[in-house]
């Protein structure tokens, strides 16, 4: 018997907002635990929530770029558990009348080509079921031989949760929405998508069918997968399982399981939870949500070129392939970055290498990324410029980089101060060939009986002399002259 999954995402986002949802504690990450707290985030009694209205901005704003459906009038609801990090007995969260739905987003999913072994990108749409507002809930802090701890400092912190339809196949699809989910929150300014930090998680739903089935089996969750390798990994080890718990005649049971990724496996957190189970119904202290027709179309303005339809464009308008129009769009700030030097100097391709091969390998060796950039557009451009000119070499112009994204310094002025200027001068290298070719004239016979390879040798000793500033072209050029005559 055939099997395929079926896959739902929930995925929590924070949204960057200074304070929380609900009070005016900062949401900044690192502070000393439970420094970030005030009366409404504890819950105590008297103390009433007032929402946070960028939050709610960023919110319409996914809604919009997920192409749902905007509720202009939504609610909030009491979401009611017991749990040592919810100091309230309930969390603040939309259950009837969230503030997006009905939507779907089109994602890249990357695929290779068996014949020319070539990665190519295919649009797919997934449906999106809602995308809604809550607050966070503190951390339980776990300490061997020192008991559980609890930081509520995260309590409060405001979250969208953006819940996907069941109709993702396969954990590279999962690996792939996700992926392309957090690039538009990123496009958006709504989100850092910083995993590792728990700005934004993700539940995973999974069941399994009879393949071609239209019935639906019974799903299990998996809770707080904090990296694309974890939701990979996981998806793949409860897919697996499930197929050989129904093939030796089990049921799969409705749980809540946790990814364990030193022993590599899923395994049972609790039973799952239904919707009754929580005792959902609308806060009392917080008003119904209304949004003007004005603001929703002043928000809808606001919404940047998503990540998508620039990967098209850049793909067309400046001839790059899939893969490196994928990757100069990554982030919002480096497809700027990249579009800002085109403006200055038109060659796409050239600009495209020096960004995603130098500028990078730079800014990684002093963690920082594209956003943390000292050199300008027009910088980077003017210092290919001098390349092509020919008035400095490649392996100058790394080096001249490399000072540039310490100091932001202009690459003419270190061109200048460091005497990088590259030598053309026939008559010069002539000179310097000439005299290395006499230094070394047991080679030159080597060479002229076939040892053609001593070529790079002789390119080498002149680099040397020359700290690495003649022309490699014209010094290739006047060796196989000379070498031919002598």
């Amino acid at each position: 018997m055939t099997f395929e999954s079926v896959i739902g995402l929930e995925v929590h986002a924070q949204l960057l907002t200074r304070s929380k949802i609900f009070c005016s504690c900062s949401t900044q990450f690192g502070h000393t635990p439970n420094s970030s707290t005030c009366p409404v985030c504890l819950g105590l009694p008297g103390a009433l929530p007032v929402l946070n209205r960028e939050a709610l901005a960023m919110a319409v704003k996914v809604g919009l770029a997920l192409d749902c459906n905007i509720n202009q009038r939504s609610i909030f609801s009491r979401k009611n558990y017991f749990y040592p990090d919810l100091p309230k007995g309930y969390q603040i969260s939309q259950f009837q009348l969230p503030i997006a739905e009905k939507g779907q987003v089109e994602i890249l999913i990357r695929q290779e080509d068996e014949v020319s072994a070539m990665n190519y990108y295919c649009p797919k749409s997934f449906g999106i079921i809602r995308v809604h507002l809550e607050e966070d809930a503190g951390k339980s802090v776990h300490s061997d031989g020192q008991g559980t701890h609890v930081n509520l400092n995260r309590t409060g912190v405001p979250l969208i949760e953006i819940v996907s339809e069941p109709n993702l196949r396969s954990s590279q699809e999962a690996y792939d929405y996700l992926r392309n989910l957090r690039r538009i929150l990123l496009y958006l300014g709504v989100c850092n998508g910083n995993m590792e930090q728990g700005s934004l998680r993700c539940d995973a739903n999974v069941s399994i069918r009879k393949l071609n089935s239209s019935s639906l089996g019974t799903k299990v969750e998996i809770k707080n997968l904090n990296s694309f390798r974890f939701l990979r990994k996981a998806l793949d080890f409860e897919i697996k399982r499930q197929i050989r718990v129904v093939q030796l005649g089990g049921h799969i049971r409705q749980e809540t399981r946790l990814w364990d990724q030193e022993n590599g496996r899923t395994s049972t957190m609790r039973a799952k939870e239904e919707a009754h189970d929580y005792r959902y119904f609308p806060d009392p202290d917080l008003l119904d949500v209304n949004i003007s027709t004005q603001w929703l179309q002043d928000l809808q303005s606001e919404i940047p070129e998503l990540p998508g339809k620039r990967f098209s464009r850049f793909v067309e308008q400046y001839s790059l392939n899939e893969d490196e129009a994928f990757l100069v769009t990554q982030t919002r700030q480096m497809a700027d970055y990249f579009e800002d030097a085109v403006k200055t100097y038109n060659q796409p391709k050239i600009i495209f290498n020096w960004i995603a091969g130098e500028l990078v390998r730079q800014l990684k060796a002093n963690d920082g990324d594209i956003s943390d950039c000292l050199v300008r557009p027009s910088q980077l451009t003017d210092l290919i410029r001098f390349i092509e000119d020919g008035k400095i070499s490649g392996k100058m112009g790394k080096q001249i980089l490399e000072r540039m994204c310490r100091t932001g310094e202009d690459p003419g002025i270190i061109i200048s101060e460091e005497g990088l200027k590259q030598i053309n001068d026939v008559i010069v290298l002539e000179r310097i060939v000439d005299s290395i070719l006499k230094e070394n004239l047991e080679k030159v016979k080597a060479y002229e009986s076939g040892k053609s390879g001593l070529l790079g040798f002789f390119i080498g000793q002149v680099m040397k002399q020359t700290s690495g500033q003649a022309n490699p072209k014209r010094v290739n050029e006047v060796l196989l002259r000379k070498l031919g005559s002598v």
